[in-house]
């Protein structure tokens, strides 16, 4: 890549201040948060508009220059990180929102809009945006969608793809799909939206999107469960589950080894309860629908039953978000532990104690002293299955044997009928895996599709296939 040319041109369409070549400048869209990955690329654009961002993709195209999509760069697969002769194009600047529609429950923004913000719009109207991830104060809209993120209100209100009514989308030749429609219904043709949901940024950039809003619940329960194994969590699921039905918005689970380390590292964290492992409910909806005096009747009926040991019910904000605080720091908690070598996986709910006792085996057997911090999202069957280092074994030690723990975990996941990637992406993280998980036909239906819509492959090229 010739930078001053590109440079240049790029300033043309985008505006001097728009355009960034100093290193320092570069800095912060290069690194990956975690420090698994660093990028390379020579410029950085802001784009200040949509029409803006059509310009900067028309002359990178024109110029053979490849683009690398960027939201709040809060990836965990390496999907932001961009290759020497490469231009990432950042959505910083695309953060408005557009449009609160209190009647038909829908909220129109800009992809660069931070989920928090969207979420507080959707406030201020008295209604919720029901996408929650940990990292929502920077995470962004675009990418949010470009990596269909799940999150932990997935059981109630589903992953960030079941929130899209329409997206904005710059194609690879810098043409404008405008398809922001907010309707319910709409059986005309192909539904080209969903194409772009979970692309990674392979096949266009979203720019903006129209996404469904929710009543704000009325009532909210958090329930802490103290449980003896997960086949009582299982159970405890499946009781709840029963009891409690749609009002159920998020069932996570979390081990007492991450409770441990939340106390440990976490200012101010506090121990809920002793327990080998436990869970944490989360309820919505009317007042009508949850019943304080209900809910503590199944709770009791369960300890009855031998099903838990022990539950908190917690109705203030300032209990509710004491708890929550334990689930949402783990992964926090995790980095004064040592590395930490991260996995997303998915398995079916019945095959959920089998993977945990399998992979939990697999890893132990290759690396003794290895601390598996399982935790996450069981009501849709989304594990994250992190590992801490050994605490007699250095980090580059432990490191090094990355593959061979991550294969094993992949493999005991796929055995199950389970996937390699459930709420994170594939990016370069897992790229050479997909191919196993999807099977022959589909990936080169996906490989067809991506020759289709970027043809001379200057979209995040290199990331998801």
């Amino acid at each position: 890549m010739n930078v001053d040319r590109v440079a240049k041109a790029l300033r043309g369409v985008a505006g001097d201040k728009a355009v960034l070549t100093a290193e320092a400048d570069r800095a912060p869209f290069l690194a990956e948060w975690r420090g698994n990955y660093t990028g390379e690329a020579p410029i950085v654009v802001q784009p200040g508009s949509v029409d803006a961002v059509a310009a900067v993709v028309r002359c990178c195209a024109q110029l053979g220059v490849p683009v690398v999509p960027q939201g709040g760069n809060t990836g965990l697969v390496g999907g932001s990180v961009s290759g020497q002769a490469e231009v990432v194009v950042s959505l910083n600047r695309l953060n408005a929102v557009r449009e609160v529609d209190a009647i038909n429950f829908s909220l129109c923004v800009d992809a660069g809009c931070t989920l928090a913000a969207a979420q507080a719009a959707a406030a201020d109207a008295d209604l919720m945006l029901p996408l929650s991830l940990s990292s929502e104060g920077s995470c962004q809209i675009g990418g949010n969608l470009a990596t269909n993120a799940g999150g932990v209100s997935v059981l109630r209100y589903g992953n960030a793809r079941d929130q899209v009514l329409g997206l904005e989308v710059v194609l690879s030749d810098g043409t404008l799909l405008s398809a922001l429609q907010s309707l319910r219904k709409n059986n005309a043709g192909y539904d080209l939206k969903q194409l772009f949901v979970g692309s990674e940024g392979t096949l266009g950039i979203i720019t903006g999107a129209t996404l469904k809003l929710a009543p704000a619940p009325e009532a909210r329960l958090v329930l802490w469960l103290a449980l003896d194994s997960h086949a009582h969590v299982l159970d405890a699921y499946t009781r709840f589950r029963r009891a409690f039905g749609a009002t159920m918005a998020a069932f996570e689970l979390v081990p007492d080894i991450a409770v441990d380390f939340v106390v440990r590292h976490i200012e101010g964290a506090r121990r809920p309860a002793d327990a080998p492992v436990h869970a944490l409910i989360e309820l919505h909806g009317g007042r009508a629908e949850i019943d304080r005096d209900a809910v503590l009747a199944a709770v009791s009926d369960a300890v009855d039953a031998g099903a838990l040991r022990d539950a908190i019910v917690a109705d203030s904000d300032r209990d509710q978000a004491a708890l929550w605080a334990v689930r949402h720091n783990i992964s926090d908690a995790q980095r004064p532990e040592g590395a930490s070598i991260k996995h997303d996986i998915a398995v079916p709910l019945g095959a959920l104690q089998a993977f945990i006792k399998t992979a939990t085996e697999r890893v132990e057997a290759l690396v003794p002293g290895v601390r598996p911090v399982c935790f996450g999202h069981i009501g849709d069957g989304n594990l994250h299955f992190n590992l801490s280092q050994p605490l007699d074994l250095d980090r580059e030690a432990f490191l090094a044997r990355a593959p061979a723990l991550t294969r094993t975990v992949h493999e005991a996941a796929q055995s199950l009928g389970g996937t390699i990637s459930a709420e994170h992406g594939i990016g370069l993280l897992k790229r050479d895996l997909l191919a196993t998980q999807v099977g022959p036909v589909s990936h080169a239906l996906m490989r067809r599709l991506k020759e289709s819509l970027d043809p001379d492959g200057i979209m995040n090229p290199g990331k998801l296939l």
